[in-house]
């Protein structure tokens, strides 16, 4: 008795031979995915940066909304949204300098 998935085996076989052939080494492959991602920090640093700018605006007038209407919470308002936009700032800083990049 045929097993019906026999006819596959040829064609099992090429498929493999050919991801053999076509691999890489595994340090090679991290070394070059170690490259792009260093080569993409320094943009996103600056993407950071620039969100960080955005929300600080932001913050500001709705902290100047909230300051003219005479709102008791203001500081609370304000204090959140500095913390927010020192955390982006000191985020970015630090992972620059723990990653040496």
């Amino acid at each position: 008795m045929k097993h019906k998935y026999l006819k596959f085996l040829p064609t099992l076989a090429l498929l493999l031979l050919a991801f053999s052939v076509f691999g890489q080494d595994g340090n090679a492959g991290i070394n070059e995915a170690t490259n792009k991602v260093r080569s993409y920090f320094q943009s996103g640093t600056n993407l950071m940066y620039a969100i960080g700018a955005i929300v600080g605006l932001i913050g500001a007038v709705k902290v100047f909304n909230k300051w003219n209407n005479g709102e008791p919470d203001t500081g609370k308002v304000a204090a959140a949204w500095f913390g927010s936009c020192v955390f982006l700032v000191v985020v970015a800083t630090v992972l620059q300098s723990f990653f040496g990049v």
